[in-house]
């Protein structure tokens, strides 16, 4: 035993070990599953993350856990950007965890909003954008896996709707590292055959990994770029990928995608025989309502010859001609007489005189008011002077003037009257018939 070797206290050993795991190993990754997680009224978290062999104890303070998109629990498997550390009271081994994100399936749901997120905000999404899905196509186009059940239960619908319409098949990898590139390449070629005026994407059911290659950007656009219409029928009901939402219309699986690519042939035909029907009864009534009118017309010509109605009218607009001519004139004949009435009365009422009486009265009222202005202003003037003059005999400033001055206390407001006013340390302004000064008290003496 070496007796001159450094005696460590506990603490003092806690704290050498704390530094020593900070400096090697900086921030590390770590994944694992969460156990024992507590999350008392501080707002902190505690938990331990594992694995089959091992665990170690975690610590989340509240301030690192904002940027969190999840209330991460027990079962949860995670990854954690942390400091090593230890926890000196009980010189426990722990993590400091400043950053933690859903690994596996969680990491998958994560990538998923952010990709949603940014083409949402690049207006992908938009309604506006949408195209409009032809009514009857003149032949459809199918994206997805020649060997797949979707393609089968999408066949099967449209041979049933709508067998009169061709279709076109571009088979495509829908799951693995190569379905994105397989599915982008076979829109941006449907699109430059412009073979089909509507394409399908479909895709039977799946996990969220086996649907991946439709969460995928470079699928994303190569939707948004189609001058094609997209009827996206990917997964189950449940299932939503990006790939719905930027398609022009989604549908909940492939079978509901081929019901709306193509219209009912029976509803169609049905509905042609109903609109046949609705024409030829339209066209009965009304020929029916013509020939009526036809046989109408042709009574009322026999009744009424036009050579005796021209006759007729001819006469009344000569009546109408007389009676316009008689009725001008008399009209003319009034006028006349009106005016010269109205001359006379004008006459007789001109306001020529009435103007000149009324401007001397004006004239002699104008000389009046001159002279009470005058009376006034020399009045208020002797008023003026005689104010002025016991101003200053009572003015303040007239006492300043005999060798008086106005004491005022700085610290209060107030006049100073009396030694009582004021405290030693005091400032006092005084004022005199010229200028002001400020003075310190150091010492009052009463009388």
């Amino acid at each position: 035993m070496n007796a001159s070797a450094a005696i460590y206290s506990v603490s003092q050993l806690n704290r050498e070990a704390k530094r020593l795991l900070a400096t090697h190993f900086m921030t590390v990754r770590v994944e694992g599953e969460i156990s024992n997680f507590s999350a008392p009224s501080s707002g902190h978290w505690y938990f331990s993350l594992k694995d089959a062999q091992a665990q170690i104890r975690c610590a989340m303070f509240r301030g690192q856990q904002q940027r969190l998109g999840f209330k991460p629990g027990n079962g949860d498997l995670v990854v954690v950007n942390a400091q090593v550390s230890l926890y000196e009271p009980r010189g426990d081994y722990q993590l400091v965890v400043e950053h933690m994100e859903q690994a596996g399936d969680g990491a998958l749901r994560q990538a998923f909003e952010r990709l949603k997120n940014k083409l949402l905000a690049e207006g992908l999404f938009d309604a506006v954008r949408k195209q409009d899905i032809p009514l009857i196509p003149k032949q459809i186009g199918i994206i997805t896996s020649a060997g797949g059940a979707a393609i089968h239960d999408i066949l099967t619908v449209l041979q049933r709707r709508f067998p009169a319409v061709p279709v076109v098949i571009y088979p495509v990898a829908v799951q693995g590292e190569s379905a994105k590139f397989e599915i982008s390449a076979a829109l941006e070629m449907a699109n430059q055959r412009a073979e089909a005026d509507v394409l399908i994407l479909a895709r039977g059911g799946g996990s969220l990994e086996d649907l991946w290659a439709f969460n995928e950007e470079i699928v994303a656009r190569a939707i948004a770029a189609s001058r094609i219409p997209v009827i996206a029928g990917i997964g189950h009901e449940v299932d939503f990928t990006i790939a719905d939402f930027v398609a022009d219309l989604r549908a909940p699986t492939p079978s509901a995608a081929a019901e709306h690519a193509v219209p009912s042939q029976t509803e169609w035909l049905g509905g042609f025989k109903f609109m046949e029907n609705q024409l030829l009864e339209k066209l009965r009534r009304q020929l029916t309502q013509q020939q009526q009118r036809l046989n109408w017309l042709n009574k009322s010509l026999q009744l009424q010859h036009p050579g005796e109605k021209l006759q007729r009218n001819a006469q009344r607009l000569d009546e109408l001609e007389i009676r316009l001519k008689k009725s001008t004139l008399q009209t003319v004949l009034q006028a006349k007489q009106l005016l010269t009435l109205n001359s006379q009365k004008l006459r007789q009422f001109q306001p020529t005189d009435r103007i000149a009486q009324h401007r001397q009265v004006l004239d002699f009222y104008q000389q009046r008011l001159q002279r009470a202005i005058l009376l006034k202003l020399t009045t208020l003037k002797q008023q003026h002077s005689g104010i002025s003059q016991t101003l200053q005999a009572v003015s303040p400033l007239a006492t300043l003037d005999r060798g008086y001055a106005i004491v005022k206390n700085q610290r209060s407001g107030q006049i100073v009257k009396s030694v009582s006013d004021v405290a030693e340390n005091d400032l006092l302004e005084t004022r005199f018939s010229q200028g002001r000064m400020v003075s310190l008290v150091k010492k009052r003496i009463p009388d």
